[in-house]
């Protein structure tokens, strides 16, 4: 993946957080815990990414995780939940922000690569981070390493601040109204291509 191709970043989140976000940024999992919010995350794929620590970094749950593409595995697990979730697109810049990582799939995954940001765009398979499909029916294999590529992060150290957040995606005319109802800064537009409606 080449960096000037890449002009944002993907968060998952619950609309009703985005006030929050937009006041204070977002936060990683662990100083996230100390704050007011409501939560979606699996307490499975949570407890697999507490125990994971970032080679030469922080623990996985000190940095907040953005996807190169929201429409993914992780997503796909919830979209029945999606007219209570939107998308945040973070600037792209936020690659220069010192400790920043990049990772080749999914950051709890054991076969996971972490690259600084700096130069790890290069590890990030983007015809597969970017398929509309990653199903394989037969090659079981491949299916599960496409899914977890799907997921491919961007982590950032602690904190993303709001002047990182350039918008948001969300599913449908009904979520859209929920999101302009916050009157936050941020514009949001319905995407229903992201969300798998």
């Amino acid at each position: 993946m080449r960096r000037e191709e890449l002009n944002e970043l993907h968060y998952i989140v619950l609309i009703n957080n985005v006030p929050s976000i937009c006041s204070v940024g977002i936060l990683s999992h662990n100083r996230a815990k100390r704050a007011s919010h409501m939560s979606f995350a699996s307490p499975a794929m949570q407890q697999r990414r507490q125990t994971k620590k970032v080679p030469g970094g922080l623990a996985l749950h000190d940095y907040v995780n953005l996807y190169f593409s929201a429409r993914n595995k992780a997503l796909r697990s919830i979209s029945h939940r999606h007219r209570e979730l939107c998308i945040l697109r973070i600037d792209a810049d936020i690659l220069d922000l010192p400790g920043a990582v990049v990772t080749d799939q999914n950051a709890a995954s054991e076969y996971a690569r972490f690259m600084p940001a700096s130069t790890g765009l290069q590890i990030v398979e983007e015809d597969l981070v970017f398929a509309e499909r990653w199903t394989h029916p037969n090659d079981t294999i491949m299916e599960w390493r496409h899914g977890s590529i799907t997921c491919a992060e961007v982590l950032i150290p602690e904190r993303i601040a709001p002047g990182f957040l350039l918008g948001a995606y969300v599913s449908c005319d009904a979520s859209l109204g929920q999101f302009n109802a916050l009157r936050v800064h941020l514009a949001a537009t319905v995407n229903q291509y992201l969300f798998f409606v």
